[in-house]
């Protein structure tokens, strides 16, 4: 063999194995892969030649071919056999509901097979991503059988896409939904999006942007929205659109949108009749009204429920529902803005209708990296309550950041509201439990976009994975939603799993530490929210950062006991008397709740100013130490993935002294004391910082 063809043969197969391990993160979680060779393998791969369909409802439809197709490509994949997928009828199992399943091992004319058994085919589906997902983890511990169904009905994401394909809070490029070309091009990409969120048991997506346009309910637009509908119903994703208020006024051609005139409520009848003749398995309406300028009932002196009750009219015969943001506040600088949503909707329960939901933020100022949970959820009994997350990172880094947020929600999930009674928690209320309603409902704010790898940074999938993983199931544990996570995207191997999961489960409480500890909150750059700005006093008092952190001389908090705001009267008395007095306050909520000294002593033994400063110093190091481990796992990590992780934690640690430095820079003005030792000087002055400003921030459409 001459010289010139050794080397394009040698050339060839290095840009084979290349290509080979080149991982550019599009395929998510869903890597099929062939198993190595293994008894436990083996024994699955005779099982897999076989898999039975037991439906009680007999169907044939698009979403039991998604099932059989994501089986037999999944054993193929994994396991290395051709597989054949029958049906077989059953009998109903009422605790399996509709989406509910069972996964187990068994025998068919002499030979071993699985049997994935549910009462409808949404349940099939649901079923057959578990056996597969089981497969993958290759956990000796687990195994079969498999029974699951989920607390929650609704489990939704929100995607805050606008028409012109700009993504608000987006972090990983532009908009997934191309409307230009629909319903004319339908890319391949909503199909791979609806087999991901189908892999998680998420059953609903809400298109457009919660700042709702009109346009999208004219009829040119409708038909792009069926298009989309189309593509993901084979995977049970229905879809959902938010509904601007003022849309009767703005193309219907009426002279007000007054929930209460009867022409308003005759042309939302016929313009959900018009979607419902497109899109028959439409889910219905999310609704941001008289907050931050979107229109709404109380324009026209009519209540929330007025409002939510004349679009669930609209929807009832159709089996939608309304999803009615609680996101609501005025520019009123003499009331605690979180105690807003509260005293507007309290006095409305058992107001709406049995179709409408009240979507909560998980805390009642801002998604903000720590925050005590929604007092609404312990106050509305008669009123189906919604939790709404957020999985992009709008103030935990956004797009550049390491941010697993699994333990945030699951503080909010956990917590108890204490009413009626102990073991309220917050995931009972949101499945139905205690008040008995029967319309369940979670919402993810999701992270998505047309970068290849869908979510910007390859470790923020995780997030995505972990809502729905969490929407199915709000017990499942922080711990074991890493390790699947990890296990089924970068492998089994210890030397990987057991670090980047470590990185994963101490990546939130880092974020909190270097941007806001022991409950500082709304420090953030105005508009954007990237970066620091705690001296910012301008505009309206509740979008400044004075307003929450009230740091002086004597020391710094925000006091909401009886003798500042009293939001802590908005919870049960056992919280109350729990979290206002600061000898028991958790010190995690302690400047939430409590305007503390500096010198006041904290259960390390130090003052308030040195704890705070330490705190903001340990979240710098966290950083750094990941960035050690992550660059010692460079051989066992795809090239593509750990340049780019890599790239973003440098970014990450940058931040993070930015955060460090700046904000104690500037609360030392008030606290007058010295840094205290193992805190790093900062690297610049207080002006240096405050002289920062950025532009054209991604997910900040309007550059401000």
């Amino acid at each position: 063999m001459s010289r010139l063809k050794l080397a394009l043969v040698l050339l060839s197969a290095l840009g084979a194995q290349a290509l080979a391990r080149a991982d550019d993160g599009y395929r998510l979680w869903l890597r099929y892969d062939r198993l190595p060779a293994t008894t436990l393998h083996a024994a699955y791969a005779a099982a897999a030649r076989q898999v039975i369909l037991v439906s009680a409802s007999g169907a044939d439809t698009a979403v039991d071919g998604a099932a059989t197709d994501e089986l037999c490509a999944g054993m193929k994949g994994l396991l290395g056999v051709e597989t054949r997928v029958t049906r077989e009828s059953g009998a109903a199992q009422p605790d399996l509901g509709d989406e509910g399943y069972t996964v187990s091992l068994s025998t068919r004319g002499g030979s071993p097979a699985f049997v994935v058994t549910a009462n409808r085919d949404q349940g099939l589906l649901y079923g057959a991503f578990a056996l597969l997902r089981e497969i993958r983890l290759d956990r000796p511990e687990s195994g079969f059988p498999l029974r699951s169904a989920p607390g929650i009905r609704r489990r939704i994401l929100d995607h805050w896409d606008n028409l012109n394909r700009t993504v608000e809070r987006g972090y990983a490029g532009a908009s997934l939904w191309e409307w230009f070309v629909l319903p004319d091009y339908i890319s391949p990409r909503y199909r791979d999006y609806a087999r991901a969120c189908a892999s998680l048991g998420i059953n609903g997506s809400v298109l457009t942007n919660v700042n709702a346009d009109s346009l999208v309910l004219t009829p040119e637009w409708l038909r792009k929205v069926a298009a989309i509908a189309g593509a993901l119903r084979p995977y049970g994703v229905r879809v959902y659109l938010s509904a601007r208020f003022s849309s009767p006024l703005e193309i219907g051609g009426l002279k007000t949108a007054d929930p209460l005139d009867p022409a308003v409520a005759s042309w939302w009848r016929d313009k959900v009749s018009e979607i419902h003749a497109l899109i028959p398995d439409f889910g219905g309406f999310l609704v941001k009204a008289n907050s931050e300028g979107q229109p709404g009932p109380q324009s026209y002196g009519r209540s929330h429920a007025d409002g939510a009750n004349m679009l669930a009219d609209a929807l009832a015969p159709f089996g939608g529902i309304v999803m009615w943001r609680a996101f609501v506040y005025e520019a009123d600088a003499k009331r605690d803005r979180c105690m807003q949503a509260y005293d507007e909707f309290m006095p409305l329960d058992g107001k709406f209708r049995p179709n409408v939901v009240l979507q909560i933020k998980n805390g009642p100022l801002d998604f903000q990296p720590r925050e005590p949970f929604h007092p609404l959820f312990g106050a509305m009994p008669r009123t189906s309550l919604g939790l709404e997350l957020q999985i992009t990172q709008e103030y935990l880094g956004q797009g550049t950041h390491l941010a697993f947020l699994a333990p945030l929600w699951k503080e909010t999930l956990d917590s108890d509201t204490y009413r009626p009674g102990p073991g309220s928690t917050v995931a009972r209320v949101v499945e139905g439990s205690p008040g008995g309603n029967e319309l369940s409902c979670i919402a993810g704010v999701a992270n998505t976009g047309t970068d290849r790898d869908w979510t910007g940074h390859p470790l923020a999938q995780a997030n995505w994975y972990a809502f729905g993983r969490l929407a199915w199931d709000p017990s499942v544990s922080s711990a074991r939603i890493a390790d699947e996570w990890v296990r089924l995207t970068l492998g089994s191997d210890p030397r990987v799993t057991e670090p980047v999961e470590r990185m994963l489960l101490g990546s939130r409480e880092a974020v909190v530490d270097y941007t806001g500890p022991l409950g500082l909150a709304g420090v953030f750059a105005e508009g954007h929210h990237y970066g620091p700005e705690p001296w910012l006093d301008q505009g309206r008092p509740d979008w400044t950062s004075v307003y929450y952190h009230r740091a002086d001389q004597r020391g710094i908090g925000f006091d909401r006991t009886t003798s500042g705001s009293g939001a802590l009267a908005q919870y049960s008395p056992e919280i109350s008397r729990l979290w206002g007095d600061p000898a028991t306050c958790p010190e995690d909520l302690l400047l939430w709740f409590h305007h503390a000294d500096w010198g006041r002593t904290m259960a390390s033994g130090r003052t308030l100013w040195d704890e705070f400063c330490l705190r903001y110093q340990s979240g710098v190091d966290a950083v750094r130490d990941w960035r050690r481990t992550w660059d010692s796992l460079k051989p066992l990590i795809d090239p593509e993935t750990h340049d780019h992780v890599g790239a973003l934690l440098a970014i990450q640690e940058r931040d993070a002294c930015w955060w460090r430095d700046a904000s104690l820079l500037y609360f030392q003005t008030f606290s007058r004391r010295p840094l205290p030792p193992g805190v790093e000087a900062p690297a610049h002055d207080l002006a240096y910082y405050r002289s920062i400003r950025l532009r054209w921030m991604p997910g900040n459409p309007s550059g401000k």
